[in-house]
């Protein structure tokens, strides 16, 4: 993870006080911190791509990457609007997804960073055998 947000950046530091303070972030501001959520929802984005648990299509393309990193990215943003006591501001959620897509589009466009994600799991996919192997291998043996 390193590699791609390092612990003194500002996702890093804004996944680490969401984080350590789950229960209490969201009291330090009067009003949603959007800065924050958009770091740490960044973060955690490439944390899930990384870990792959629950990636069934692999991207082939920086786009398709891209849409898979947005997509965490909200999830994460829609889990702290939902713990969240402070009330969002009016266009709060597009700045704070426009943060998060800025964030990541930082992180895909430093060095080889979009080729290493995407060839990362596209080289344990070629490992497994495709779909239809898997098919027709279950087909054989019911019969």
């Amino acid at each position: 993870m390193d590699r791609f947000l390092a612990p003194h950046t500002s996702e890093a530091l804004a996944h680490s006080h969401l984080t350590e303070n789950w229960f209490a972030w969201d009291q330090d501001h009067p009003s949603f911190n959007e800065t924050l959520v958009a770091g740490c929802a960044s973060y955690q984005a490439f944390n899930r791509y990384l870990s792959g648990s629950d990636l069934f299509i692999v991207p082939r393309s920086r786009s398709e990457l891209e849409s898979v990193l947005r997509r965490y990215a909200y999830d994460s943003i829609h889990n702290a609007i939902a713990v969240s006591r402070r009330p969002l501001q009016r266009g709060g959620y597009s700045r704070t997804c426009l943060l998060a897509e800025k964030s990541i589009r930082g992180v895909l466009n430093t060095n080889d960073n979009a080729e290493v994600l995407v060839a990362l799991h596209t080289a344990n996919r070629r490992t497994q055998p495709s779909t239809s192997d898997r098919a027709l291998a279950a087909t054989t043996i019911r019969t």
